[in-house]
Parts: structure tokens; sequence; C-alpha cells
């Protein structure tokens, strides 16, 4: 097989994050999103009376109370059970939680971001039905969920966003150094524990829940095209985030991919990989990492959204279309008609 290599020190472009987007004014568009601190609430229910308080938050939070306790916390749904698995959960998470009221005593910054974004989702899909609350929680360190590019804390549910503190906390934060945690979370992961990611998962999770993800047992060309896709609209809804956030790459690992863009395609073509449809092949390109192993140590892991990336501006460039038409566009026909070539 052919490689190509980073180099480990990089000359910085200013090629990366310079788009030439005409950005929609949208601040007309009027979001009604109620927040709720359910950590607090949570965390504060009456241990003396904790059945009768958990009937009380389940009441004001009927929706969220049940997707918290058995999809997010993983408690017993046996009555005692869960009763048991709060109490244990409340005594183990306690010290996260004052963790996490230090880090997070206000979410006015981080709500109005997403409201941004949901701003930009009402003008670019005005069918959705956006949600209308915004949740905050802690929950257990490894309660997390699959989604197009990666893991994640942050969920969306039936009843709205959901935001994960416990997985927000600081890249330096002193649980995510553990030797346990590392073992779920190595250094590559962790170090996107970091507030300003929060606005980006909640686009992410609305996009998925537009449109789900289908493309895993396709050609690989078609995977790249359909995470370009995605990170082409994330960039529609957050066209004022840095790119290094909207794609996990380091600054560093992002001007790399554009200063060797030719190479990263070259090298796919040259070793017959396009069409490859083994999930050990397409893995380590399709999957969260910490590099891409044939590319370098200073390579970017999940280097295929990149390339679909820049195969899907090539063809927005010739085709005048909104976001919708763009979705549903098949992957192939995409790259095919996009005649892409760096």
């Amino acid at each position: 097989m052919k490689k190509i290599f980073f180099p480990c020190y990089l000359t910085l472009l200013l090629l990366a994050g310079c788009h030439h987007r005409n950005t929609p004014d949208v601040s007309g568009i009027d979001i009604q999103m109620d927040t709720v601190r359910f950590e607090r609430s949570f965390f504060t229910l009456d241990t003396l009376y904790e059945d009768s308080s958990l009937e009380s938050l389940n009441r004001r939070y009927p929706g969220f109370t049940a997707d918290f306790l058995y999809r997010i916390m993983g408690a017993n749904a046996n009555p005692d059970s869960t009763l048991r698995d709060v109490r244990l959960f409340l005594s183990a998470y306690r010290s996260v939680y004052d963790s996490a009221m230090q880090q997070f005593p206000g979410i006015g910054e981080m709500t109005k971001q997403i409201k941004h974004g949901l701003q930009f989702v009402k003008y670019y899909f005005p069918a959705y039905a956006l949600p209308h609350r915004l949740y905050t929680f802690v929950g257990p360190i490894d309660a997390v969920f699959k989604t197009a590019n990666g893991v994640s804390g942050d969920v969306i549910t039936k009843d709205g966003l959901g935001v994960a503190l416990q997985l927000h906390l600081g890249k330096y934060f002193s649980l995510y150094r553990t030797e346990n945690a590392q073992e779920l979370y190595p250094l590559f992961v962790s170090r996107r524990f970091e507030a300003g990611y929060i606005p980006v998962n909640c686009m992410r999770n609305i996009i998925e829940d537009m449109y789900p993800d289908k493309s895993a047992n396709r050609p690989l060309i078609e995977q790249m095209v359909e995470a370009g896709k995605r990170l082409y609209v994330l960039d529609a809804l957050m066209p004022d985030t840095p790119d290094s956030l909207k794609t996990g790459y380091t600054q560093a690992q992002l001007m790399g991919c554009y200063q060797h863009e030719s190479n990263i395609w070259s090298f796919f073509v040259q070793n017959d990989l396009l069409y490859a449809t083994d999930s050990n092949v397409t893995g380590s390109y399709m999957n969260d990492g910490p590099k891409t192993t044939e590319l370098g140590d200073a390579s970017p892991g999940f280097i295929g959204q990149f390339v679909g990336w820049q195969i899907v501006k090539k063809w927005m460039e010739k085709n005048d279309v909104d976001l919708k038409h763009l979705m549903e566009k098949n992957d192939k026909e995409l790259f095919t008609e996009a005649k892409y070539k760096p």
C-alpha cells in the first residue's frame, strides 16, 4: 500500500476555515426554547423521601426523567431497584456534580449559541420541528451514544436536547486522566470534553435526527460523501464556529489536511480504496482515532469526513440547491457529478 506522510511540523496556512459563503440573516427568526438544569433538581432530591421526590420530578419532566433514569443512568425499572440505583448514583457522582456546578454556574452563552444554530436550522429546514427544551444533566461517565461522528454524551430525545455536563468539564479534568477513564476516553477523545463542543454536538444530533446515517455498509466513497454532506450542513448551521470544533481535528491537523489535500486523494485512488466495503478497511478512515495510520502521526483520525467535505463543496459550487436537496442527493451520483480532482 502506497503511503503519504503528514510532516510533524506544519506550515500554518490560512486556507482552513476560510469560507466564501453568503450567510443568511437569521436574526428575525424567533426561537422558543426553555432551559432546564435537570442535574440541580436531581441532585437535590430529598433523600428521606426519595420515592415521592422522584414522583415529583417525573411530574415536572415526565419525558426526560424516564429517559435519564432508564436510558442514560441505566437504572433498573423495578421501583425498589430504581430507588437503590438512584441512591448509589447520587453518592458516587456527588463530586462530579459539584465540579459541574463550578464549571457551569450558568448556561447563558451555551444557550445563546444553540439558539443561534436553531435559527439556521429553521431557515434551512423550515418543516423540521425544533426541540423546545434544553436539558443539562450529570450522568454516568460511561453513558455515551454512537453518532455519525463517533461517540457523544449529548443526546436528542422526544423531549428536547440533552447536554451531558460530566463530559464537558475541560480536557484537564482529573477524572478524565484516571486509568479507567482513559480506557474509555483516550486523550484524543477527552481533549474534546470542552464546553465549546456542546453547541456542535447539539447541531450534529439534530442533523442525525433529520437524516439518520444509513451509509455504514456502502462503498468507502459513499460513506465519505455522506459524512461530507453532514459536515457541510453543520458548517452552514454554525458559520461562526471554528472548523476545528466542527471536524473534531486539532488546528494543526486541519491545516495539514488542506496542505496535503491532493496527496490524500491520491492515496485513496492509487490504493483502490474508493469502492472498498470491508469494514476492516473502511473503518480506518471513517472511525474516530488519534491519527490515520497510513497517513502519518500528524494526520487526524476520521480522515474520510474531510475528503467527503471537499467533494461536497465541489459539487455545491456547481449546483445551486438548498441543503434539503443536498442531503437527499444520492451519494454515488454526487461523487460522479462533482468530478473532484484536487
